[in-house]
């Protein structure tokens, strides 16, 4: 059963252009993660966050990636990551253009 794993954190930036450019080479490296579909990169300048929104193939590649991911961003100076993950209700997510089963 598809999982997503929903991650925010305190983030003083970059944002928006900046982000983009910087975190580019990352993003890539998140496309080679064992059982990743996608991620919904999220940003709130205002608010000083950011995180993702990441659809996994199954529960064990999403714990897998949160783990790795959440000591990737202790490297950065990052010490509170929360996250949850969830089932998705592949019918439902269907019925409003969320993606193909």
């Amino acid at each position: 059963m598809k999982k997503l794993l929903q991650v925010d954190f305190s983030f003083n930036g970059p944002f928006g252009e900046d982000m983009s450019t910087g975190l580019k080479e990352l993003a890539e490296s998140i496309n080679h993660e064992p059982g990743f579909i996608w991620k919904i990169w999220t940003e709130n300048e205002k608010e000083q966050e950011a995180g993702g929104i990441y659809l996994f193939e199954d529960e064990s590649s999403a714990k897998s990636y949160l783990e790795m991911h959440t000591a990737r961003l202790k490297q950065f100076g990052i010490e509170e990551v929360h996250a949850k993950i969830f089932d998705v209700n592949a019918l439902l997510t269907e019925v409003n253009k969320g993606y193909h089963a």
